[in-house]
């Protein structure tokens, strides 16, 4: 079930992702989607929606690593003594 769980929280930015790289070509190459104005304002949502979803998909890696320890020092989160 967990796993379950995981697959779907991570679906959902993936598909973010795909949306935004969806975007960004469709703009190179000049097709304007219908609730887009201008190609402008499409290549920015397309570049905005592929950061936030990779942003969470690293995130998520990120934090799953450092729990399991398999992280660089570098990226080890610092104990602070109390």
């Amino acid at each position: 079930m967990a796993r379950l769980l995981a697959f779907l929280v991570l679906l959902i930015p993936g598909l973010m992702a795909a949306g935004g790289i969806k975007l960004i070509r469709d703009t190179i190459f000049g097709k304007l989607i219908s609730p887009f104005p201008f190609l402008g304002l499409q290549f920015t949502i397309g570049i905005v929606l592929l950061i936030i979803g990779l942003g969470f998909f690293a995130g998520f890696l990120l934090h799953r690593d450092r729990k399991n320890g398999k992280v660089q020092p570098r990226f080890a989160k610092n104990k602070k003594e109390s």
